[in-house]
């Protein structure tokens, strides 16, 4: 298979996802010339709003391989990954993503995640969703107690 054909089955399994009550997103992932994993979005179906495509392909992709790192792994997904996408894209450190639909096709039809990129660049206290830093020194022991480790997987 080439890049197209891995392309193909992401938007094939973003057509899929529509016909059967997901949102017109899916994602594979490969390594090595071969799928690894593969998905669609499952949002409403779950109920889970973290249930993109990208994100169920890793999750089942790092499943299989039982590790948390994707690195050598290439992600097809169907649209431009959102801002939760891409940072777990970022995360499980896939090599290379290539997209079809851009964001801009994606809020041209109700999936318009601008209002994330603008809430991430303001200052915590100015965000839409309040948010108020909360017991930070005690907070800080957990971090205290992970640096100081001396067995601990990084990640």
């Amino acid at each position: 298979m080439n890049k197209e054909d891995f392309m193909r089955r992401a938007i094939a399994l973003s057509i899929d996802s529509v016909k059967h009550g997901g949102g017109p997103f899916g994602a594979v992932i490969v390594r090595n010339g071969e799928i690894l994993s593969e998905a669609s979005n499952s949002v409403t179906i779950s109920n889970d709003p973290t249930a993109h495509a990208e994100v169920n392909a890793i999750r089942k992709a790092t499943a299989k391989l039982g590790s948390f790192s994707l690195e050598g792994c290439e992600i097809y997904t169907s649209c431009e990954p959102c801002p939760m996408c891409m940072g777990a894209i970022y995360w499980a450190r896939l090599s290379k993503v290539y997209y079809a639909n851009n964001r801009d096709d994606a809020a041209a039809i109700g999936f318009d995640d601008e209002f994330i990129y603008k809430e991430l660049r303001l200052d915590p206290a100015k965000r839409s969703i309040p948010m108020d830093i909360l017991l930070r020194n005690e907070a800080k022991v957990a971090f205290k107690m992970w640096d100081q480790k001396t067995d601990k997987t990084e990640y």
